[in-house]
């Protein structure tokens, strides 16, 4: 079997650095960017934990026109929940992931 390897990398947005992450558990990967401020991840993470830490959060999923296969379709992904922080941000269900972390 062939070890999975941690993945790391970083991107610029609007006014901020984001950092992209993908960890391999099993045969699954969860997968997430984060900024200074927020975050948007697959399925996996708990966004509800981080409302309460006041971290705001959304997870993104794939839509008919994308897949979940890297780092950078994560970015395209719409986002399927978000957190109260996030929402007060301005983060709406449907938008790209890519615009929501612009707003966190």
């Amino acid at each position: 079997m062939a070890q999975q390897i941690l993945c790391h990398q970083r991107t610029r947005l609007s006014y901020k650095d984001a950092f992209g992450y993908v960890i391999p558990v099993g045969s699954a990967s969860l997968m997430a960017w984060v900024t200074d401020e927020g975050m948007i991840g697959t399925d996996g993470f708990d966004i509800e934990a981080l409302a309460n830490a006041g971290v705001p959060a959304a997870i993104v999923g794939a839509s008919e026109e994308s897949t979940l296969d890297n780092l950078d379709s994560l970015m395209d992904a719409e986002v399927k929940a978000a957190n109260l922080p996030a929402v007060q941000r301005r983060v709406e269900i449907g938008m790209p992931g890519r615009e929501a972390l612009n707003r966190m």
